[in-house]
């Protein structure tokens, strides 16, 4: 015996696996992509320590030749580079993207029923 054909919306309605699992795979390539930003960060976080490091050795040196000040200069500038780089690896757009625009959305909300309501009331 063979079971009734059922129509493809309400199919779909019961059989939500499609959906989870493309809600699965776009979980796991957050995943992934969280994972990595985590590697670059423990990554950028060691190379400033070990700048750090080497900067402080260069700036006890009394005798600074002009190779050292040079070198110097040039550590300073890869600190530089390695705090933006944390600091831009914390928020991106696709983190705050969903955010920012539910608060658009329930913010318009807002002004029309407020709209709404004075109106209304007078």
């Amino acid at each position: 015996m063979k079971p009734p054909k059922q129509s493809s919306q309400q199919s779909a309605a019961e059989n939500p696996e499609p959906d989870f699992a493309q809600e699965l795979e776009e979980i796991e390539r957050s995943l992934l992509s969280l994972k990595e930003r985590y590697a670059q960060v423990e990554r950028d976080r060691l190379q400033k320590a070990q700048w750090q490091q080497h900067l402080q050795e260069l700036q006890q040196n009394k005798y600074q030749t002009p190779e050292i000040k040079a070198e110097l200069k040039h550590i300073q500038q890869q600190l530089q580079v390695l705090e933006i780089n944390l600091e831009s690896q914390l928020f991106s757009w696709g983190s705050l993207k969903r955010p920012f625009w539910q608060a658009v959305r329930f913010g318009g909300m807002g002004v029309i029923i407020g709209w709404i309501l004075k109106s209304w009331a007078g």
